[in-house]
């Protein structure tokens, strides 16, 4: 695995820093939750995290939109989902990097999203057996996400 940087190159001393690498989770779900808690505080992205895991607040999908079902409690949007899985790895993302924060001797409280992004990681291949000595392929998808905290004044 190559070394991958961050893609904000200059950064202030008054952030903390956190990244995963080639998590197993949709590109296109790590992308619309990326969008959505840009800006938050690092409690409120929190605590909307562990609303989604439990099937309370659904996650509006603008970009990736198609054939997606319509959920209640979205505002100025229809279509949404749950992306479970997803939404527990940037939680614990977001706990990392907030640990990170804490460890620099920053203000956790008044921490937010600065900056969040989800990459392509690399595709893991695989294949299913089928009848007739066929095979069909298996393959897992991979995300890599970074995140920046940054404290406000």
């Amino acid at each position: 695995m190559s070394r991958i940087k961050y893609s904000k190159k200059e950064v202030p001393e008054t952030t903390a820093k956190a990244m995963c690498y080639e998590v197993h989770m949709s590109p296109k779900h790590a992308v619309e939750i990326c969008r959505e808690i840009k800006g938050m505080s690092v409690s409120r992205a929190k605590e909307y995290m562990e609303d989604v895991i439990a099937l309370k607040k659904a996650v509006p999908f603008k970009k990736y939109k198609r054939d997606v079902g319509h959920k209640k409690g979205l505002h100025k949007w229809d279509a949404g989902r749950y992306p479970r899985k997803a939404a527990s790895e940037i939680l614990l993302l977001l706990t990392s990097a907030e640990k990170n924060a804490e460890y620099k001797g920053l203000d956790t409280k008044r921490m937010r999203v600065w900056h969040i992004a989800a990459k392509k990681g690399r595709v893991i291949q695989g294949i299913m057996p089928r009848a007739m000595g066929r095979a069909t392929p298996k393959n897992t998808e991979t995300v890599t996400i970074e995140l920046i905290l940054e404290e406000v004044q």
